[in-house]
Formats: structure tokens, C-alpha cells, sequence
């Protein structure tokens, strides 16, 4: 089974890159995001828990996510593989997410990191303010804030996968097609 975490800090790539390999290696979508709002959606357990934290302003911790994370994979037998989006974030989201998919007889085969200079991921996040309709995007002491934020707390996590042997640092400048061209390299090395 193929399991990559595709990683890099906003204006990256990421989701331009996500939907080439979900389509050239059959992969299932694993965006947190979008299984909390589908949990929600449902009525689940786990989305009414959810649903209540993020009302109240909370995070949702990291045994809700991984639950429904576990429910999505479950959901999802013959999968050749899939796609992490968004998570994990932080080493102790990465352990548990090792230890999961330990339980269902798989691991993490790669996480995927895209480099991006600031001053690019500045520029196309502007780019993409204009079309988008994120007002994120719109605003370059946002954007700014939000790839600091990305440098301090998330970027760390290259380390636990290097501790692995399964990080692969990809050049994120060039075309989408030179770019899904050296991703597809790393994972066909797999």
C-alpha cells in the first residue's frame, strides 16, 4: 500500500500536486479537513464531537482526527493507498498516525515536502488571492504570518520522517508537470 504525507508550507503546491497523484496512483484523499466537515455532515459520533469543540472555539484533539482518520480507512478496503492532507502536523499527530496505521498492517511510505522560497509562496498566495475568494490569500501580512507559522511549528516534522529514512525533499519551483515529474520519480523509487 502506497501511504504518502504530501507536505509544504501554503502557496507550495500541494494541492495542485495532491490531485495528480491521487489520479496517477489511484490514491484515496485523506484531507482533515474535509473528513471533519463530511463527520459533521453525517451526524456521526465522532463529527457531533467534533462539531461541538469547533463550536465552542477548541481544537479538535488528536484522537478525534485520528478516529475519524481509522473510520476513513476502514471505509476504504481496497485502497491502493492514500494521500495525507493536512495532517499530520506535529510529531505526536505523526506517532499516532504511525501507530494506526500499524494496527491495519500498513505504515507511511514517504512524506513528500515541497520547497518553496517565501518570497514565492508570498507571490502566488497574492496570485491565488484573486481568484480564490480566500481573504487569506488576499493580504500579504497574513500570508506572511501564516508561512512563519508553518517555519516555527509545522516544518519541524521533516525531522521525524527523516528519523525514518522516508523524507524526500522536492524543488517546488518549475512547472506543475516538472514538478509531478519529480514526485513521481521519488514514488516510483518506493
Amino acid at each position: 500500500m502506497l501511504n504518502l504525507v504530501l507536505f509544504g508550507p501554503p502557496g507550495a503546491g500541494k494541492g495542485t500536486q495532491s490531485n495528480l497523484l491521487i489520479d496517477k496512483y489511484n490514491l484515496v484523499h485523506l484531507s482533515t479537513g474535509d473528513i471533519l466537515r463530511g463527520e459533521i455532515a453525517a451526524g456521526t459520533a465522532l463529527g457531533m464531537k467534533a462539531k461541538t469543540l469547533m463550536d465552542r472555539g477548541d481544537l479538535v484533539p488528536d484522537e478525534v482526527v485520528i478516529g475519524m482518520i481509522s473510520s476513513k480507512l476502514d471505509n476504504n478496503p481496497t485502497a491502493k493507498g492514500f494521500i495525507f492532507d493536512g495532517f499530520p502536523r506535529t510529531a505526536a499527530q505523526a506517532t499516532a498516525l504511525d501507530n494506526l496505521l500499524a494496527e491495519k498492517g500498513t505504515a507511511i511510505s514517504a512524506m513528500l515536502s515541497l520547497k518553496v522560497e517565501d518570497e514565492e509562496l508570498i507571490r502566488r498566495l497574492l496570485e491565488r488571492g484573486k481568484n480564490s475568494g480566500r481573504e487569506d490569500d488576499k493580504n500579504e501580512e497574513i500570508i506572511a504570518n501564516r508561512i512563519q507559522e508553518y517555519n516555527n511549528k509545522t516544518a519541524p516534522l521533516k525531522e521525524f520522517y527523516a528519523a525514518q529514512n522516508k523524507l524526500s525533499e522536492i524543488e517546488g519551483i518549475g512547472s506543475i508537470s516538472d514538478i509531478a515529474e519529480k514526485l513521481n520519480e521519488v514514488i516510483d523509487s518506493i
